[in-house]
């Protein structure tokens, strides 16, 4: 692999300061490849590309409907490659082949979406209240997009996308365990179209997140990581009075009624707990449970667990592969531990698999009869690791439900669809599922609370990216502002 994962006015290069990113597979513990590590100069120089793109006008001059065919030109670009997409997303993260590739091919599909939504966005209209005015959305500028690394192309996607299809321009941060993959994104625009400046890209690690979201350059920072990260970022942006865009943590609860379908609770739950080996923010990690139903809930997850399959995620017939990194294996082995010396039940996993010399694995674990002031009920571990508690009311579950620091997601299961409208209604989170877990990238995503600031997906998220104008216009000039 080369160092040149420097993307900066159009061409690729490595860093001035020579200094490199090791990227290791979390299944093999062998190098995968390497990444240039950027300075603050090279940050710098994506930024001055990016405010020269945008201040030209040699995008954000482009109609819609132009920026939407490059996107689209670029989507049909990538679908020959999704297989080398989703080979290199196993690679870097672990992410077993089957999700990569469906998470590859859904990303390409969300482009389409994305030009879609761009080219019936009403970008101005005329009101009458007041006197005859417009209102316009302008592009909101230089954005600095920075991603997580637990599914690293998809939110390349989003955060690439998504602002340039505003007009915008962009300096992308992919996450240090996952420089690799935004390359085919980034040659594919460029071969469709894109104007050199409008997309760089800078990998590195925290010092280069901190550069670029301190850069005076930077009009809007979108941020989706850690709530402990996003709060740093957010008082950056405070102080500068950037726009900012935070997508942060979650510790989700699934309440489960006395009357709900067992057979979707297993499914579920197990599904929004155990996908991508637990590292998601929207995982279902906290399981809400009737205290009579307790035990059941507890067999049926216990059985859920055991039909993952553990394994090299390259095979095509896993299901369960490694966690990312050595850290976040330890991180989630001391939450285990700290269940245990609470007085939680280890119903299932809890440890390294057998058989696994190599690899950042762990087994899908079931933690039963524990208390919503456990730690591992209150924080947000990042692993294949469920808490089940028991509750005497629905009142009491729809309490505890909202006895967090976060409000990302949430989940009820119940036959009665009239009890799941008032539990929805109920709990104050970002985005919420009925006897299911779904993510859906087509509607606005988001929490609240430390769960975040904004919407990230669907209409709203490509509306954040632009500013509102409001011109106050002389008689005759109304026809000038109506498309």
């Amino acid at each position: 692999m080369t160092t040149e994962s420097l993307f900066i006015d159009g061409k690729w290069r490595s860093s001035d300061g020579g200094q490199v990113i090791t990227v290791i597979s979390p299944a093999s513990e062998v190098e995968v490849g390497v990444a240039a590590d950027a300075t603050d100069e090279d940050v710098e120089a994506a930024v001055h590309a990016a405010r020269s793109a945008f201040d030209d006008g040699r995008w954000t001059r482009v109609p819609m409907s132009d920026r939407a065919a490059v996107v689209l030109k670029a989507a049909e670009l990538l679908e020959s490659r999704i297989g080398e997409i989703a080979s290199l997303v196993t690679a870097e993260m672990g992410a077993p082949t089957s999700v990569a590739s469906a998470t590859a091919t859904r990303s390409v599909d969300t482009m389409r979406f994305l030009a879609d939504l761009a080219v019936t966005t009403k970008l101005r209209d005329v009101r009458f209240d007041g006197g005859p005015t417009a209102v316009v959305r302008e592009p909101v500028g230089v954005v600095a997009s920075i991603a997580p690394w637990n599914g690293p192309f998809g939110m390349a996607v989003t955060k690439i996308v998504t602002p340039i299809l505003a007009g915008c321009t962009v300096v992308f941060k992919p996450a240090p365990e996952t420089p690799l993959d935004v390359a085919f994104l980034v040659d594919a625009l460029s071969e469709a179209g894109l104007p050199d400046g409008v997309l760089n890209v800078v990998t590195g690690g925290v010092s280069t997140g901190q550069a670029l979201v301190a850069s005076s350059g930077v009009d809007k920072v979108s941020f989706t990581g850690s709530t402990a990260a996003g709060r740093l970022i957010g008082a950056v942006c405070g102080s500068d009075l950037k726009r900012v865009q935070l997508e942060l943590g979650g510790k989700s609860a699934a309440i489960v009624l006395d009357d709900a379908d067992l057979d979707l609770v297993r499914t579920g739950i197990s599904n929004g707990c155990f996908f991508n080996s637990g590292q998601v923010c929207v995982a279902l990690s906290r399981v809400l449970v009737p205290r009579g139903m307790h035990d059941e809930v507890v067999d049926a997850l216990v059985h859920a667990a055991s039909g993952w399959k553990i394994g090299d995620p390259g095979d095509s017939s896993t299901t369960l592969g490694p966690l990312v990194s050595r850290r976040q294996l330890e991180r989630v082995e001391a939450y285990v531990q700290a269940g245990i010396d609470e007085g939680a039940t280890l119903a299932a996993g809890g440890k390294r698999p057998a058989g696994f010399e190599k690899g950042w694995f762990f087994e899908p674990t079931v933690f039963a009869n524990a208390t919503n002031s456990m730690r591992i009920a209150r924080e947000e571990i990042f692993g294949p690791v469920v808490t089940v508690i028991p509750y005497d009311t629905e009142e009491e579950a729809i309490s505890m439900a909202n006895d967090s620091d976060y409000g990302l997601h949430g989940a009820v299961f119940t036959r009665d669809l009239d009890r799941a409208t008032q539990v929805a209604a109920s709990i104050r989170t970002g985005t919420f599922s009925v006897n299911n877990f779904v993510y859906n990238n087509r509607a606005p995503f988001g929490g609240v609370k430390a769960s975040g600031i904004g919407r990230d997906t669907g209409r709203e998220g490509f509306e954040s990216f632009f500013e509102l104008k409001t011109i106050n216009l002389a008689p005759g000039m109304e026809a000038l502002y109506t498309d």
